[in-house]
């Protein structure tokens, strides 16, 4: 077997600004692999947004805002590699190949298509369909070993996986790692603040649903202080969770943004009311959260700088991208490489 370089890979999609869960439930665990023995290589994922119609004169804000995102909370991109998508155009290349490789019947099992395109599926983009292709190109265009991902996200990486084996298999190689999949964190799935059994989310109704990462330190507060809840204080043990969504989901933001367990935030809190933790939870969000979204506002006000981070990211990300798709190139019998 291949003796491959642990590497991690992972992207964030710029689509409508960034909120907490996606610091919590990917960047902030992004920022902690930079200490790892891994090599970790982040992405904004801008070739998947374009699944979907976005406007051209808002798309480059929105990348910006992922990468200033990135930055702010404590992506270091000279201990990690940090680019934009497009700007390595070996994305696009191997996922051309790999939608070669991929079966009509895998993409057909992909649950997020079917909730995404709902009973309009005609009508969607053939990329929305074979999206799931380019991210295993992305995945396996640096070999890399581990993905961090939701539990939404899993069914994909089994996907790269497929992938790889099938190349590996059809072409007598072992080219291709196996990629992991790490889940692991205590709000993997920060809920929607008005209601407890929906996932917060950029296109909300209100405002109030989501904390935006650019939120300031007062609208932080304000939302935590008017976060839904329940008549009950808080339980004994976390047993006593069940069936409460919203408390569930307080206290797991809590216990992510404290890095304690929901088991810990619960003892430290038994019985306590709304009346108290919530105030304990919003001073806690804006400790953290405040000074990332005053670095991300003073990243934005330099768009040039963030443009040559990205810029440098790219070219990086290509000194590893660019043999490995020549390779597959060569393995596949294509020539003039």
């Amino acid at each position: 077997m291949t003796d491959f370089t642990p590497r991690i890979f992972s992207g964030i999609k710029p689509s409508g600004g960034l909120q907490l869960g996606n610091y919590l439930g990917a960047i902030k665990r992004f920022v902690q692999m930079q200490d790892t023995d891994f090599e970790t290589i982040y992405c904004v994922v801008d070739l998947h947004a374009i699944t979907v119609w976005q406007d051209p004169a808002e798309l480059p804000g929105m990348t910006r805002e992922v990468a200033a995102g990135y930055l702010a909370a404590g992506i270091d991109p000279e201990r990690s590699i940090l680019f934009n998508q497009a700007a390595v155009h070996e994305h696009a290349e191997l996922a051309w190949l790999f939608n070669c490789v991929a079966r009509v019947g895998w993409m057909n099992r992909m649950t997020q298509f079917k909730e995404k395109a709902g009973k309009n599926a005609e009508k969607q983009s053939l990329g929305l369909y074979a999206y799931p292709a380019l991210m295993a190109a992305d995945i396996l265009l640096y070999h890399a070993t581990h993905v961090p991902v939701g539990e939404d996200q899993k069914q994909h990486v089994e996907l790269t996986r497929d992938i790889a084996a099938k190349f590996n298999h059809d072409y007598k190689v072992d080219f291709f790692p196996e990629t992991q999949p790490v889940i692991e964190g205590p709000a993997m799935r920060v809920m929607n603040l008005r209601d407890g059994t929906k996932k917060m989310s950029k296109s909300g109704e209100s405002d109030m649903e989501r904390i935006n990462m650019l939120d300031d330190a007062d609208t932080i507060a304000k939302k935590f202080r008017k976060a839904r809840t329940d008549a009950e204080p808080l339980p004994e043990t976390a047993e006593g969770l069940e069936g409460r969504p919203e408390a569930r989901n307080l206290v797991d933001i809590y216990a992510a943004l404290s890095d304690m367990t929901p088991e810990a935030v619960i003892a430290e809190h038994a019985g306590a009311g709304w009346g108290a933790f919530k105030p304990a939870l919003a001073d806690l969000a804006v400790e953290k959260l405040a000074p990332i979204s005053g670095e991300m506002r003073r990243l934005l006000d330099d768009p040039a700088e963030i443009d040559r981070t990205l810029a440098r990211g790219a070219e990086r990300a290509r000194a590893i991208a660019a043999p490995i798709l020549k390779r597959t190139t060569e393995i596949m019998g294509l020539i003039g490489r």
